[in-house]
């Protein structure tokens, strides 16, 4: 039984910019393509069983952050390359400038980086944050600002 009304195709041109921001954030660029293809796997999966009325932009960001949990697990279990296989400019997206900001978002701390990702990439609120890394609506939003915080004294030393 199907209770979507939206086609699936619509929410993955509505969401997937947002998710790939999310994505980068928690995992880097490298394995943020891989994040976000398994999110939208598992997500049209699922998507014909969505209540409607459903936060579907919540519920993406929530299967991110676990598909991102993933990542990071299996990364921690991979084998350490001796030398950079890249040039630290490999961050950059391709034609988007914006490698300073990707390494300076993940300089951050876990916490930080994630509640950063989630509430000014994703727009969750803190109860939603909260949630997903665990802890309080007030810590989610103490973390986030702490992570804005140190971007712009990281920007600020750059200047």
């Amino acid at each position: 039984m199907s209770t979507a009304v939206e086609p699936f195709e619509r929410v993955v041109e509505r969401y997937g910019p947002t998710v790939l921001r999310v994505c980068r954030a928690l995992v880097g660029p490298v394995a943020a393509d891989d994040a976000w293809s398994e999110t939208f796997l598992a997500a049209m999966a699922a998507y014909p069983r969505l209540r409607p009325g459903s936060d579907v932009r919540g519920w993406l960001v929530t299967i991110a952050h676990r598909k991102a949990v993933d990542v990071l697990r299996s990364q921690a279990r991979a084998a350490l390359p001796v030398a950079e296989p890249f040039p630290a400019s490999s961050g950059e997206h391709p034609g988007d400038g914006r490698a300073d900001v990707w390494a300076a978002v993940a300089a951050l701390p876990d916490k930080q980086r994630q509640c950063v990702a989630y509430h000014h990439l994703a727009g969750l609120p803190y109860d939603e944050i909260a949630a997903l890394v665990g802890g309080t609506p007030a810590a989610a939003r103490r973390a986030a600002a702490d992570g804005i915080a140190a971007l712009r004294r990281s920007w600020k030393e750059e200047s």
